[in-house]
């Protein structure tokens, strides 16, 4: 494993520039198509149910996007324990990630008030998606973390969308929730705009680290130079890594 615990110091680059959805991970070998065809599955599925109802969308696919990090991070941390080798990073960076998702769910309810539908709509989703991946993890560690990979490009390019209807005048451009300026300290006058752009950088993040882990896994070399800025929230675990 290499040492995926990106460092702060490209914080500073420009979060509308650095998330910008034209980064793709062109597939290698079945297992990197497997996993392109099934994000591709899931994305026209999301698109029949939610259409552009971005925040209400944010719900269900957080829920789900929240679960590959807690279940990378037990299943390497099992691994670590069973093999008495060192994780280099990986397990803290995968909770860094889930709980990094999970905020991202809290935000987002508070902007999109779901119904009791689309909340039974969440526990379905989580559960069934759950299971789907453990299984996944336990055969292929690599197919998993390539599927989330994509999975985030798609996510970036979701929230891309969001913002544009925001800018367009389709969404309202609502005040930040207190959840949002608390984790992400942002100013007390901030905007939706602000919360978007904060978690389209997050998920251009989550994006090339579960690439790299990929990539790392079927023996390729990663430039973790090159991944986007380690997200400043982030910061008191690598600190404490």
């Amino acid at each position: 494993m290499a040492n995926a615990i990106l460092t702060p110091d490209k914080q500073g680059l420009d979060e509308e520039r650095d998330a910008e959805p034209v980064i793709h991970h062109a597939p290698h070998g079945l297992s990197d198509r497997f996993a392109l065809a099934f994000t591709k599955l899931l994305r026209v599925l999301a698109d029949t149910f939610f259409a552009k109802r971005y925040g209400h969308r944010a719900i269900v696919l957080e829920t789900v996007a929240a679960v590959p990090g807690m279940v990378g991070a037990t299943i390497q941390h099992l691994t670590c324990l069973r093999r008495m080798k060192d994780d280099e990073g990986w397990i803290r960076t995968l909770m860094e990630e889930a709980e990094n998702e999970r905020m991202h769910l809290m935000t987002f309810i508070e902007v999109a008030k779901p119904t009791y539908f689309e909340r039974l709509v969440v526990q379905l989703a989580q559960a069934i998606f759950y299971i789907i991946f453990f299984l996944l993890y336990l055969v292929s560690a690599r197919t998993a973390h390539r599927l989330v990979g994509y999975f985030e490009e798609e996510a970036v390019v979701s929230y891309t969308l969001y913002l544009k209807e925001i800018d367009e005048g389709r969404s309202p451009n609502v005040p930040a929730p207190a959840i949002a300026i608390h984790y992400w300290k942002l100013p007390a006058d901030a905007t939706l705009r602000d919360v978007v752009l904060k978690v389209r950088a997050d998920e251009a993040h989550h994006r090339d680290v579960n690439h790299g882990f990929a990539s790392t896994l079927s023996g390729a070399p990663v430039d973790w130079d090159t991944a986007s800025p380690y997200p400043p929230h982030a910061e008191e675990i690598r600190m404490n890594a």
